[in-house]
Parts: C-alpha cells; structure tokens; sequence
C-alpha cells in the first residue's frame, strides 16, 4: 500500500513541475511578445518623429525658397520693365541721330540688331548679354555723336539723351536689387536643410544679371553750354 502511495505521490509532483515548467516557459514567451512589442512600438515611434521632422522641415524649406524665388521673379521683372523701357527709346534716338549721320549704317545696324536679340531673350543670361551688347553698340553710337556739333544742339536729342540716361540709371539700380536678392535665395538653397529639399522639389539656382564692364555704367554726352 505504502509504494502505491508513493507512486501516486510522485506522479502528482512529476505533474506540478510540469505545470510549473509550461508556466514558467508561456512566461517567458509572453515576455518575449511584449519585449518585441515594446521595441516595435519604440521604432514604429522614432520613425514616426523622423517623418514629422522631415515634413516640418520640408515645408518650412518649400515656403522659404517659394517666398524668395518669388522675390527673384518679381526684381527681374523690375529690370525687365526698366530694359523695355530704354529699347521703346532707342528708336527715336536712332531716328534723330540718323537725321545727322545718316552714312553710319554700322552702327544703326548693330543697334538694331541687339534691341531684337534682347527683345527675343526669354532667360536671364540671354537678357544680360543682349543687354551688354545694346549697351556697347549705344555707347558707340553716342561716341559718334560727338563729330555733329549740330545734332548735339538738337532740343530733341537733347531730351532722349536725358531720358535715357535716367533710365540707364534706373536699370543700374533694379539690376543691383535683383543681384541682391538672388544672392540672398541662392545662399538659402545652398544652407541645410534647404539644400536637400531645393533638389528634391526642384529649386534651381538664380542667374545673376551680369553687366560688363563697360556697360555698368551709364553712357554720358556732353551737350554745348
């Protein structure tokens, strides 16, 4: 009787440790679940914060450079109303010079031929060297004008000269801000983060608007006093 109840006895402990090791092994299981929930939970949440900082600076990047390429359009348009300006000028001032000098052909021509090429540019490179060119031909032009006594006594040349030296100045001055600012939008795209959006959204670089040399100033008669 004694060894039946032995191993009745022993069966029963052989069926708590078993009990205890499942447990303790469905713990263990359930740990590991919750250590790879908690780790899921923290990536899931530090990809989260990555995308949220990528999107704030994202759209902070884009208003910034939308706002100073706007700024960059607007200055050329500036420069551009001033260069229409001078070319609705220069046809009056080639007219009355002709009046005077009609054997200087060359000259009339190559003026001609760069109020066209500047009237025709669409970028701003094209624009500034069109410009530059006009500027040499008209400088050559007014250089002429120093052989007529007569035609620099003219009431009427004498007006355009004047008109068209302010407005050589007012073009000096609206080229120097539209330098500025897409100096200004330039240095922006090039800072981080903005240099990684402008590529991604597609912000290219500002062309400056180059005068030569020559040309950065305005061309000047001197009239008989």
């Amino acid at each position: 009787m004694s060894n039946m109840y032995d191993e009745g006895g022993r069966g029963t402990d052989l069926r708590d440790q078993f009990r205890q090791e499942y447990s303790a092994q469905q713990n263990q299981v359930q740990s590991r679940k919750r250590s790879r929930s908690t780790l899921l939970l923290v990536v899931g949440g530090a990809i989260l914060a990555l995308v949220l900082i990528f999107g704030f600076m994202a759209v902070g990047s884009y208003n910034t450079l939308t706002t100073k390429q706007e700024k960059v359009k607007v200055e050329f348009s500036n420069v551009d109303a001033q260069l229409q300006r001078r070319n609705d000028l220069i046809p009056n001032l080639v007219e009355t010079v002709k009046g005077y000098a009609k054997h200087e052909e060359k000259v009339f021509s190559d003026i001609a031929e760069a109020r066209s090429r500047l009237l025709n540019a669409k970028t701003v490179e094209e624009k500034s060297a069109a410009d530059n060119q006009l500027t040499s031909a008209l400088g050559r032009l007014l250089v002429l004008t120093e052989n007529y006594p007569d035609l620099k006594a003219n009431e009427q040349f004498k007006t355009l000269m004047v008109q068209l030296e302010g407005t050589e100045n007012r073009i000096a001055v609206a080229r120097r801000d539209y330098n500025q600012i897409v100096l200004d939008y330039n240095t922006t795209r090039q800072r981080f983060p903005a240099v990684v959006m402008a590529n991604i959204l597609g912000f290219e670089r500002a062309d400056e608007f180059k005068a030569e040399e020559g040309a950065r100033q305005a061309p000047k008669v001197q009239f008989p006093g």
